[in-house]
């Protein structure tokens, strides 16, 4: 018998070591065998354990030579193609969202967060250098570049952004409305905050072509549906003359 027929051979050896391992009674059938080199052979065998349907128990078997017996080398439990496996993890930092921080949760940045910068050492904000020279007072970190372009991308974006249904469907835009409040610095170009209550976008940071319904110059056409003509004639009566 050849050394690629002994290791292929060894489903006996391969079932005694995964019992060993797991107990008789959670090693099922003999699934498939795969080789590893031309020393070494795989043997997966059903893992009969609640929960970890289409898991396999792997064992390695070897032999190092001509003349040697075949030894046990590893035993593992592995997931097969259709087995139940756990998401792939993602740090905490990386899972939390929009909107789910809630009250007296805390959610510092990363030291090496690209999105801020030390203030009047690295900004590249004329607005933040200006302030910074003329009262030397401030913020110990400020947004960097990469920062407000990811800001502005996702205010854009939003439903406050100029390709939103509601700034198509609108009468005019906000840059041209009595009602919005222009933000100071570099934001300033294309962002403002709503300051009409009765807009859905009031208090939000709105992008200057976005728009609504509630724009200061809409006007509503309150003529009457009916045109009434200046000179009226009453003919429901008639004068009779002799």
């Amino acid at each position: 018998m050849t050394a690629t027929e002994m290791l292929l051979d060894a489903v006996d050896l391969a079932r005694a070591a995964a019992q060993e391992e797991a107990g008789v009674d959670r090693v099922g059938a003999h699934v498939g065998v795969h080789g590893e080199d031309e020393h070494s052979v795989t043997h997966l065998f059903e893992a009969e354990h609640a929960g970890y349907r289409g898991w396999n128990w792997a064992v390695t078997v070897a032999q190092a030579g001509e003349g040697f017996p075949v030894s046990v080398s590893e035993v593992v439990l592995l997931p097969g193609e259709d087995a139940l496996v756990a998401p792939e993890w993602v740090p905490w930092s990386e899972r939390v969202r929009a909107g789910d921080l809630g009250v007296g949760d805390l959610m510092p940045p990363r030291e090496d967060d690209p999105r801020l910068v030390e203030a009047y050492v690295h900004s590249d904000d004329p607005a933040v250098e200006e302030v910074a020279l003329e009262i030397g007072l401030g913020r110990t970190r400020v947004l960097s570049r990469e920062g407000r372009l990811d800001a502005a991308e996702r205010w854009a974006a939003s439903e406050f952004g100029p390709k939103s249904d509601m700034a198509r469907s609108a009468p005019a835009h906000c840059g041209t409305c009595g009602f919005y409040t222009r933000v100071a610095g570099a934001f300033g170009a294309a962002f403002g905050v709503c300051a009409n209550e009765i807009a859905p976008a009031d208090g939000h940071v709105v992008h200057v072509e976005y728009g609504c319904g509630a724009h200061s110059q809409v006007e509503v056409d309150i003529s009457p549906m009916v045109p009434v003509a200046d000179l009226v004639y009453d003919d429901a009566q008639l004068d009779v003359s002799e």
